[in-house]
């Protein structure tokens, strides 16, 4: 063996245990969501900043310069290992081990004190825990940002290439349709009904677990549990997703499960060669997102999907308003004036985000300050969506992010439904009797397109080279603004 053969497997053999401990820390993220009672909270984040604190000295461990330099890429996969393993390097080698010790620490306590918060509607009881997650967050972007932007610094963390200018650009693209689609909907004369009814939380669940195995989630390697916020956790052979309940709107359980099953199926679908390599995740979280709300959206909201959805429903819930699987469809779609961004329909979802992006943006630069923030929200929603913010939890408080430090996330969202937009088009013409399929449940032949052209190789490529390469295209907004104006034009008969 030469040594630079020795040192690839050398490097490798540490990046294996490293990766490892990155899933116990996964999982700890996981117990606090689900199962860890309230009491613990102030423990495991000490627990969380100790583990991360290991986690960092591994990832800037002086060795790994010396493996990068000698190390030979004999193939595809050494090579893309090594990109990955020396892009972390770089990054957390301008990190000070205390101040990352510090981010996990705050941010799991913070994510406790969100939590109440939300519940009581008390935005003066989080601004002081946010407050010290944004300075943290500024200071860790100041290290990666060498001078440059602090917003671009964060961003690739989550979408490697991406810019606040470039998805600026996109946004300002996308809003004039969207807003057009929106008004023109809204304004329709045929409206569809809401689902009405109450729906136990055992018969949804109930559902949601077959809706789970109709898209794949392999259960031996996989759970259900519940979250506030639903999540996917986990990767290789440990894959959970979380799901949430709303005795009012089954839809809330449906579409929440089947997009975590889209996260989990990304997760479970990857290579097992690259299990506990860098290659063993997700290429980026657009990516991740792409699977998710085309397993949702395209698929999981389709006239041919919610034919056989409404079937599962009667025979689970007699009672119900919707009288054919026309109007059932319909009522799935239906676009509405509302709050949350994970409750929106696909018309409006896109707004919700570009008005984070916006906030986020404006809160890292420190043109926006942290007691500024619930008036900046209330004023740009009632701009945006036309009505006023009821109370916090439907306002700043509803999502998760700002509270664990994911500045940077949110406008993946957008990107992933960009993606999945030209993914959709390049299944479609891939598989001509798609919609024959899913009338009676059947996502095979769809997830396995999905998991050949995309989920299967992980991190191998970069995010938009995964996308040009399952469809043939360079990426853009074009398929997805196309895709909903087709369908909801004719939903509302426009």
């Amino acid at each position: 063996m030469n040594i630079r053969t020795k040192a690839y497997d050398e490097l490798m053999a540490f990046q294996r245990q490293t990766e490892a401990l990155g899933q116990v820390a996964g999982r700890l993220d996981w117990d606090r969501e689900t199962t860890m009672p309230r009491g613990a909270a102030a423990q495991r984040a000490e627990e969380c900043g100790a583990l991360e604190a290991v986690l960092h000295a591994r990832r800037t461990d002086p060795r790994l310069g010396g493996w990068l330099e000698e190390a030979e890429a004999t193939s595809d996969v050494a090579r893309a290992n090594l990109r990955l393993i020396r892009r972390s390097f770089a990054r957390n080698s301008t990190i000070p081990a205390p101040l990352a010790e510090e981010i996990a620490r705050v941010t799991s306590a913070a994510q406790g004190t969100w939590a109440e918060a939300r519940e009581t509607n008390d935005v003066a009881a989080f601004l002081p825990s946010l407050s010290r997650v944004i300075e943290l967050r500024r200071e860790e972007a100041a290290c990666l940002a060498q001078g440059g932007d602090l917003y671009d610094a964060l961003i690739e963390e989550y979408e490697p290439g991406a810019t606040a200018a470039s998805l600026g650009q996109m946004f300002d693209r996308m809003r004039p349709r969207l807003v057009e689609l929106r008004g023109a909907v809204l304004d329709a004369e045929y409206q569809p009904e809401p689902m009405e009814g109450r729906f136990d939380r055992t018969g949804q669940m109930r559902v949601a677990r077959e809706l789970a195995s109709a898209f794949g989630y392999d259960w031996d390697r996989g759970r259900m549990d519940f979250a506030v916020h639903p999540f996917s956790s986990g990767s290789g052979s440990d894959v959970r997703i979380t799901t949430r309940v709303v005795e009012t709107d089954p839809f809330n359980c449906f579409y929440s499960t089947v997009h975590e099953v889209g996260h989990a199926c990304y997760e479970l679908g990857i290579s097992p060669d690259y299990a506990l390599t860098p290659l063993g995740a997700g290429a980026s979280m657009g990516v991740h997102e792409s699977q998710s709300r085309i397993y949702e959206n395209q698929l999981g909201r389709s006239r041919a999907f919610t034919g056989w959805l409404m079937a599962r429903m009667r025979a689970q819930f007699a009672d119900f308003n919707a009288k054919d699987a026309d109007e059932f469809y319909a009522t799935v779609n239906k676009v509405r004036a509302g709050y949350i961004r994970t409750e929106s329909d696909e018309v409006q979802y896109n707004l919700h985000v570009m008005m984070r992006f916006d906030l986020e943006r404006a809160l890292i630069s420190g043109d926006l300050g942290v007691r500024d923030l619930e008036a900046a929200w209330n004023d740009r929603f009632k701009a945006d969506f036309g009505f006023v913010v009821d109370q916090p939890a439907n306002g700043m408080l509803q999502d998760v992010h700002w509270a664990v430090g994911l500045f940077g996330y949110f406008p993946t969202y957008t990107l992933g439904n960009l993606y999945a937009g030209c993914l959709n088009q390049a299944m479609r013409t891939a598989i001509p009797k798609l919609d024959s399929q899913l009338s009676d449940g059947d996502t095979s032949t769809a997830t396995t397109w999905l998991r050949e052209n995309v989920q299967s190789h992980g991190g191998l490529y970069e995010p938009r080279e995964v996308i040009t390469r399952a469809c043939g295209f360079e990426p853009h907004e074009g398929p997805l603004l196309d895709y909903l104006e087709e369908k909801f034009r004719g939903i509302y008969k426009l």
